[in-house]
């Protein structure tokens, strides 16, 4: 194992006698082993916690696509369970919830599962897309050489060339349409707690996935304090006996 690596568990609450080390879990990190940061893996981090499952944590970072290879990916979230590989944060959620029927649901029926579905697009879209331009250059901060390199090189191509610095250099303004994007958790709110309903579920886990990418990488302040989305996300992190929350991140 290489030096980088620094494998260790991760602890989810309600964890009631899973075999844990049947479990590991590839997901992203930078210069600090014990700050994962990926919105996806965030996914699936909330996803085991909900189903009181524990998993060994993997630290992965960008530029060790070889780790990974032969499981059949070249990005994280990668799940193995008795060393099977399950790949993508919403095939890792129908995994979890078809291998793992006894514990907590997390779509609620397939009702829920099919809503999800549609969520899940909306978190890859407005959350983690919207986000994305108003972070981006703090991301490489939190890399060592090797990978912030490969970062800004793969980044900057997306963006026709832009810096990283030109594309986030607009993030006052563009945090102001972000928030307006965010309208429509904002209704949600006002007749139930979480996107769930009563109770979070894996739609809430894809949404505060971006959030909590946000807020290990970067100080900049998505939320307003006053932001039903912001009480709704810290009711998130204070989850599973704060699991989100205790990770390392920035007061934002």
């Amino acid at each position: 194992m290489s030096p980088r690596r620094q494998s260790g568990l991760l602890r989810c609450a309600r964890n009631d006698g899973a075999p844990a080390m049947s479990l590991k879990l590839f997901e992203l990190v930078g210069t600090d082993a014990s700050r994962p940061f990926s919105p996806y893996c965030w996914r699936t981090r909330m996803a085991l916690a909900h189903k009181g499952l524990a998993a060994e944590s993997l630290p992965w970072r960008f530029t060790e696509k070889s780790a990974i290879a032969p499981h059949g990916s070249e990005k994280v979230p990668v799940l193995l369970h008795d060393d099977k590989p399950v790949v993508d944060s919403w095939a890792i959620a129908n995994y979890l919830e078809d291998t793992f029927p006894d514990r907590p649901s997390l779509f609620g029926g397939e009702g829920g599962r099919a809503m999800a579905r549609m969520i899940n697009a909306f978190g890859d879209i407005a959350i983690v897309g919207g986000i994305f331009p108003l972070i981006i250059a703090d991301i490489p901060k939190n890399l060592a050489d090797a990978d912030a390199a490969y970062f800004r090189r793969s980044r900057e191509a997306r963006f026709g060339g832009k810096t990283l610095e030109e594309i986030m250099a607009s993030r006052d303004a563009g945090v102001v349409a972000f928030r307006k994007s965010l309208e429509v958790m904002r209704q949600t709110f006002k007749t139930q707690a979480y996107l769930g309903g009563n109770a979070p579920n894996y739609a809430d886990y894809i949404v505060f996935g971006g959030f909590q990418w946000a807020r290990v990488v970067s100080p900049f302040k998505l939320l307003e304090a006053d932001d039903p989305v912001y009480a709704w996300r810290e009711k998130l992190l204070d989850a599973f006996d704060g699991m989100a929350r205790t990770s390392p991140g920035h007061a934002v």
